[in-house]
């Protein structure tokens, strides 16, 4: 059976992303911080869809999770999902700057490591894929968390790029940018939400499905839900002093 590893596993879209990969035969290695709840997801998956889970109890914003996690994708992995993720309460200055520095790592350090460690072995088996999970703040202006999820679909870009012609296609990289998704980050991050329109929300399943999709066809980005789509469109043609202005003024609810 093919081998997925999944960060952030126990909840949102990286435990979304963990239902349908076991639904469709993958076994799981899967990481988090919260060992016991680790577990609990992974005795749930291997119940439900009699596929083998593997628990890696790590914190990838420090140095020791990291190096755990980049020693395990080395072997044996076929589907490498950076999902790992959090927002920060405020804006710039009213963020520790100890917190966004552990931002980055997740968010940058950690998808740089966990890919440069998995890619070896996957072009020397002549398939694999990497889905790094961005957002469509990418495409806005706004604070520590957009500018590294920007870099997280250049950095996909750059590596499916550079990989093109030694895969021949067969090893893919994708960054996948949802938009609103019903999870614990908002909680976590102390958003105020409520404010935002039905429609914007949209289901796990659907964003994993849709990133899956995309990487099968070889996308280098993927942003699910038509609404989406058109926004991301849109600020391609917003000149960027005011998409800053715009972006500002929609962030000061979540402060």
């Amino acid at each position: 059976m093919p081998t997925a590893f999944i960060t952030g596993a126990t909840a949102g879209i990286g435990a979304a992303f963990a239902r349908r990969l076991a639904s469709d035969g993958f076994d799981l290695v899967l990481l988090a911080r919260d060992a016991e709840r680790l577990e609990r997801t992974a005795a749930d998956l291997r119940e439900r869809y009699g596929v083998s889970t593997e628990t890696l109890r790590a914190d990838l914003s420090s140095e020791e999770g990291l190096t755990a996690a980049e020693e395990r994708v080395r072997k044996d992995v076929d589907l490498l999902v950076n999902n790992a993720g959090f927002g920060n309460k405020g804006i710039f200055l009213d963020v520790p700057v100890t917190d966004e520095v552990t931002m980055l790592r997740v968010h940058c350090e950690a998808v740089l490591r966990l890919t440069h460690a998995v890619l070896p072995g996957m072009l020397d088996r002549g398939r694999g894929g990497v889905v790094n999970v961005s957002s469509v703040a990418a495409f806005g202006t706004r604070g520590t968390y957009g500018a590294s999820k920007a870099w997280v679909v250049n950095f996909s870009r750059g590596v499916a790029a550079d990989i093109a012609a030694r895969s021949r296609g067969r090893v893919r990289v994708m960054a996948l940018c949802p938009g609103f998704v019903r999870t614990e980050f908002h909680e976590r991050a102390q958003m105020d939400v409520s404010g935002v329109p039905p429609y914007l929300w949209l289901k796990q399943e659907d964003v994993v499905d849709a990133g899956l999709r995309d990487l099968r066809r070889g996308h280098q980005v993927s942003v699910p839900g038509v609404q989406y789509k058109t926004i991301v469109g849109a600020t391609r043609l917003i000149p960027p002093s005011l998409l800053a202005r715009m972006t500002s003024n929609a962030g000061r609810r979540y402060n």
